[in-house]
Order: C-alpha cells, then structure tokens, then sequence
C-alpha cells in the first residue's frame, strides 16, 4: 500500500499509529496492538521508530526474519485467534529501513495470548469485563454482516471442488502461503469462514462461506435476494443489448463478470516500463473486486455492472464509513467484509485494501483518454469509469472503444491484433505463417482491425507495406 510515511511520522501514534523500536528483533507486545488494531478501526504499524519520533530503524541483517515471522506468527492461533494474515513490506526512510504493517479493521473479535485488547489514543488496553467483552462481540455484529452464523450450514452446500480450486490458486499466488500447510478445519478458522460466538453461544459457517464457496440454491434460500445483473446498454439503452444475471458463489461470480468485461470491453496496448500490461484488466478488476468485496448483503437493493457507449457504471448496496466522494488523497480503508476482502486479496484478485481504487485512478487516463471518475460512498455505493475522452471527436481513441463495446472482437481478431502489437512492423505473409491462418482469413481480420481504429497500415502498394498498432490507440 502506497502510504505518506512522513505524514504519519509527523502526526505521532494515535488511536491508528503505533511505532514500534525494533532493532534485530519483533517486539514483545507487536501482537498485543495487532490485536487491539483488528479490534478496533485498523490502523499502521511501523517498525524501528521510537516513543520520540525518532527513526532508529531496524537491522538490515534481521528484516527478513522479522517480516517472517511476523507473517507466521499473524496466522498461529495460539499467537493471535482467531488469526489475521499480516503482511508486513520493508522500506528505507532517510538512510534507515524500517518495516511497516497495515492491519484493517476485522469483523471479528481478536485475543493475543489468550487476552482481548482494544485501543484508544493512549495505546492498547486489555478488556477483562464480560460487560466489555460482550459490547464488543455486539457491535462487530451489528457492524458486520458477514459474521452472521449459519449453524446448519456444512461443506455439502458448497460447490464441489471449490475449496480445492480457490486454495489452488492462493498457492499459485504465493507458494509460501502460511494457509497451504493448513487442513481444510484450520484453513476455514484461519479465513474467517467459521467462528464461535460466545456471546450468543452459536457455532458454525459464516455468511462469508456462504458467499465465497456456496451452491446457488444454497445463497438463494439465505438471502433470496442476492444478484448482480451484468447489463450492456450501448444501442438499447433504456433496455439492454445483453445480459447476464449472476447468483453464483462469489469466487465464480467474479471470473463471470471479467468474461462479461472482456466480451465487451477492448483491451487497449500499454507498456509500463518494457512489460506490456492489460489496462482492461488493471482497472476492471478492481471495480468487479470492490462490487464483490464490499456490498452489504443483508440489503435487498440490487447490483448493477453496466456498461454504456461513455462509461462504466455500478450500484450497489452499502454500509458507508463516510459520505460524499472519493479521493485517492483522502482514501481511507475501510472493508465493509474484512473476510471476503482477505480472501480476494490472497488469491490475488484484489489489491491491499485501498490501492484498488488508486489504481484506476492511475491507469484511467492511459485507456480512456479520460480520469472524469466518480467513486460515491452513500447509501448505495456508486463507481463511474470513463471509457472515452469527452474531449476527442468520434475515431482514433474513441472508434478503438466504441469498436469493441459495438460487439468488440472475436478471438482470432483479438489474437491478430495482439500479434501485431508485439511484432510492430510484420507483414500479412509472416502474420499467416506465425499464426497458422490463410492469408484470405488474416486480410478479413486486419480490414476489422483497420475500421475499428486499431492498427494502421505502413509503407507503399508496391511493396506490400506492413501493419503496426495504431498512434491514436
């Protein structure tokens, strides 16, 4: 997570800032205010600063093993149950390296060492009253839907494979991951997906389980009013041109929504540095991940992913932290499913909470022309993403989009045009020979290709010219 660290230095601990001196080794108490952050409103920790504001660091020789085992104590539940994934990042702050951890806001009740903490501005306190103890569990519940509790809700109500497929690609994500050591018991415990109420004494799977791994039918009969209706209205506007209405499991409801994106959206040729990136897929995850992450589900407003010929756009029901617009400047993190949105980060479908929203901001202008983007926190949740620059005439940038939102390409053009994106300067012949494609079928895809604005033709009749990606796109 990008972060102000002389920001946070000159504001000084606080109910959200801890600085911590850590010079070969992790503090005692690291855990004690990793609980009391997860309990409270999240918050930084920063590693190898004093009580003074003074930056000591911490040994070069010894961040590996601190982040380490901070990463493996965070997921021991008889360090810190339940547990939280932390991931901690190394950095160097004016000729020092420092360790920074960001720790959100859970919606679960936190111990270290057996012990409840809370925080305050003065620090970390220990909550021992059974009255404290149980205000606590009845406001992450009244906060946090996700929690809810379905004590008749078992592994057979999950699609088959599921938990396999999504443990699969968290360890393709990261094969050091501390949950793929775990069983199948201790992975849902460690997730958040199972949980123990002691203030009401019930036991079982959560409405997160039940969202990310649930059969439809199983949803359906929980929260029978759970849909996102996928909708492109570029020529039929007050109706659709096409449709999909998803009810499925979380984890499959996202693989639908980006297919919905890319048989809809262009993809749109971008370097950052020398390594060619999908701009579609940087931006349109993030908004696909917050739809999914941060919904309040116990609402029966209806989601919405609609795509128009100007913008995309969703709505979705929400619990705000704050109202009005926002801002990468002014972001705060606050994860409205802190379970659901740990699961999407870990198979690497969502960035660290809140660079999500940065990074649309930092990529919009690169694929529409355009950063006129409207992020609005009130009681339905409202995204706008630009898909061109109200500032270009019809052609080049806007033909490129409009192209692809009028039915976009088929799989051989977008294969041809990627093939020419990487090969700038190749000629039908080679293009034919390369992709194994009749020189009569490659002619028909680049004239598709030529008309949508996307590539451009190069060098004289006579010599047959050649074909490179278009200036304007």
């Amino acid at each position: 997570m990008n972060i102000n660290i002389h920001q946070l230095i000159e504001q000084g601990e606080g109910i959200s800032v801890e600085f911590k001196r850590a010079s070969t080794q992790l503090p005692d108490n690291f855990f004690e205010t990793v609980c009391a952050f997860l309990n409270r409103n999240g918050g930084f920790i920063i590693l190898g600063i004093n009580d003074d504001r003074i930056i000591e660091g911490v040994n070069p020789n010894s961040v590996e093993a601190i982040c380490k085992n901070i990463a493996n104590l965070s997921n021991n539940p008889r360090k810190l149950f339940p547990s939280f994934l932390i991931e901690p990042e190394s950095f160097e702050y004016e000729g020092k390296v420092l360790v920074h951890a960001f720790v959100p806001i859970s919606s679960q009740v936190h111990r270290c060492n057996g012990k409840i903490f809370d925080r305050s501005a003065d620090g970390d306190f220990e909550i021992k009253s059974d009255v404290q103890i149980k205000n606590m569990y009845t406001r992450k519940n009244l906060l946090y839907s996700e929690n809810t509790i379905y004590p008749f809700l078992s592994e057979s109500d999950f699609v088959p494979g599921i938990v396999e497929r999504v443990r699969k690609i968290i360890k393709v994500n990261r094969s050091n991951h501390p949950w793929n050591e775990l069983s199948n018991e201790e992975f849902y415990r460690s997730a958040g997906l199972y949980r123990k109420d002691i203030s009401y004494g019930t036991e079982g799977f959560t409405m997160a389980a039940l969202l990310l791994l649930g059969k439809e039918e199983t949803i359906q009969s929980a929260i029978p009013h759970y849909k996102i209706d996928a909708l492109l209205r570029n020529i039929d506007v007050s109706r659709y041109d096409d449709r999909e209405n998803i009810r499925c499991n979380l984890i499959d409801a996202y693989d639908k929504l980006m297919n919905f994106v890319a048989k809809h959206l262009p993809d749109k040729f971008y370097l950052e540095g020398d390594q060619r990136i999908s701009l579609r897929e940087k931006i349109f995850r993030e908004i696909v991940a917050n739809m999914l992450i941060h919904r309040e589900y116990t609402n029966a407003f209806p989601s919405t992913f609609t795509i128009y010929k100007e913008f995309v756009e969703t709505k979705n029901a929400n619990k705000p932290h704050v109202f009005g617009m926002l801002y990468p400047t002014t972001l705060q993190a606050f994860p409205k499913n802190p379970n659901i949105a740990q699961m999407f980060t870990q198979m690497g479908r969502s960035e660290e909470l809140g660079t999500g929203i940065r990074n649309v901001y930092k990529y919009s202008k690169a694929y529409s022309g355009s950063d006129k983007i409207v992020f609005s926190e009130e009681d339905v949740f409202i995204s706008k993403v630009p898909l061109q620059s109200p500032d270009l005439e019809n052609g080049g940038l806007n033909g490129g989009l409009n192209g692809g939102l009028n039915g976009g390409l088929n799989e051989r053009q977008q294969k041809v045009l990627q093939f020419i994106h990487e090969n700038e300067g190749i000629k039908v012949k080679d293009i034919s020979i390369q992709l194994n494609i009749p020189i009569d079928t490659i002619d028909k895809q680049i004239k598709v290709l030529i008309n949508k604005g996307l590539i451009e033709r190069r060098g004289s009749k006579k010599t047959g010219g050649y074909y490179r990606h278009s200036a304007m796109v």
